[in-house]
């Protein structure tokens, strides 16, 4: 069903409009949990599997997205030169930052190991012993890069730099919120909230999640971060192939 009224685009589902009259923060926290329920399903698929799991969480983490496409804010300048700059760098200092705390030891605690209280251990994944190195290998290899290059920046970038920091704002009413308005405790809070999600690489994580928030604040623009995140993954994945550095992967 289709609503044709003139206050939702004509082919966008009557459900949807509905959806997001209810709760206008969905079009930016629904791409990002459907990613992640996506991700969790990959677990499911046997390993000769995954690159097709993978393709099927692009396709539908992109299609989940393109959902609410008439609902986003205003996406912004890409700031190219800016983006890819930025990008490179930040993959650097993963890199750098990860390996540096890596060697630094407090008590029993290594500052690079996993985030404390987080269950299980830090364990790094050398994909070659499932796929070894042949054909399959590649596959997976591309696919998971482009996975990190296509749907990973845009929904993280929804979410986090579109949402979160506007949330830390007000809670309620987000959408309220300019885009790009400083607030301390958004720019600290984000960063330290995004251990969770990755929490093999914790510290480094609240570096690269400072840096992004200070871009972000800097040139208002989802389009400038959503090409840096990729930026920096792509950078950070070839390094891995090159370096066969696999606590990265």
């Amino acid at each position: 069903m289709t609503n044709t009224s003139s206050d939702s685009p004509p082919t966008e589902p009557l459900w949807l409009t509905n959806l997001v009259r209810a709760e206008p923060r969905a079009p930016l926290v629904l791409p990002y949990m459907a990613y992640l329920l996506l991700l969790a399903g990959n677990d499911l698929f046997p390993t000769n599997w995954l690159p097709a799991a993978i393709v099927l969480h692009i396709v539908l983490g992109l299609w989940a997205t393109l959902l609410f496409r008439n609902h986003f804010p205003s996406l912004g300048r890409a700031h190219v030169v800016i983006a890819v700059l930025a990008g490179l760098l930040a993959a650097a200092g993963w890199v750098i930052g990860q390996h540096w705390l890596n060697g630094i030891q407090i008590g029993d605690y290594v500052l690079g190991d996993r985030l404390i209280f987080y269950p299980g251990e830090r364990t790094p994944y050398d994909p070659r012993e499932d796929f070894g190195e042949g054909g399959l290998f590649r596959v997976y290899a591309i696919l998971k890069i482009a996975r990190a290059c296509t749907v990973v920046p845009i929904v993280e970038e929804l979410f986090w730099r579109g949402f979160m920091l506007r949330a830390f704002v007000n809670w309620h009413r987000p959408e309220t919120v300019p885009m790009g308005q400083f607030a301390w405790r958004a720019m600290i809070g984000t960063a330290l909230i995004s251990t969770v999600q990755h929490p093999d690489n914790w510290g480094v994580s609240i570096a690269c999640w400072l840096f992004f928030n200070a871009i972000f604040y800097w040139k208002k623009s989802l389009t400038c971060l959503i090409l840096t995140h990729a930026v920096t993954n792509l950078a950070l994945y070839l390094y891995v192939l090159r370096s066969g550095d696999w606590q990265f992967w």
